[in-house]
């Protein structure tokens, strides 16, 4: 392939390659250069973690919180329970999202009111 920098998460056009039924990339390792392909169903995920957290509305998080966690920019949100877990933050969605990719922002709302976001791993 072109190289991992050339794909992202869920793409599914441009792979290069014809295996008779559709493929999408569904994890990338930069430090081998590979790039996993996989079935549609493997793109849909109920837990993320978070990097580089930014709290807003709580100086820490010592309880699971109910939230709404959006991961991309028009992205309605889904119903998530936020937790802390060591130095990261463990995003348990209600129903499960299509397409988390590592580096992508996650941003965490209580009601109207912003409560942090960070960076997905």
């Amino acid at each position: 392939h072109q190289g991992y920098p050339f794909y992202t998460i869920g793409q599914r056009k441009g792979l290069g390659i014809a295996l008779g039924h559709p493929m999408f990339v569904t994890k990338i390792i930069p430090e081998t250069n590979t790039v996993v392909l996989g079935v549609q169903e493997e793109l849909q995920r109920s837990t993320a973690f978070v990097r580089n957290v930014n709290l807003v509305k709580y100086g820490s998080i010592t309880e699971p919180i109910e939230a709404v966690t959006k991961i991309r920019y028009k992205d309605a949100g889904t119903q998530s329970s936020i937790v802390q877990d060591n130095e990261f933050v463990k995003i348990d969605f209600h129903h499960s999202v299509y397409g988390i990719a590592p580096g992508q922002s996650a941003v965490f709302y209580e009601g109207n009111d912003l409560l942090g976001g960070g960076f997905l791993i």
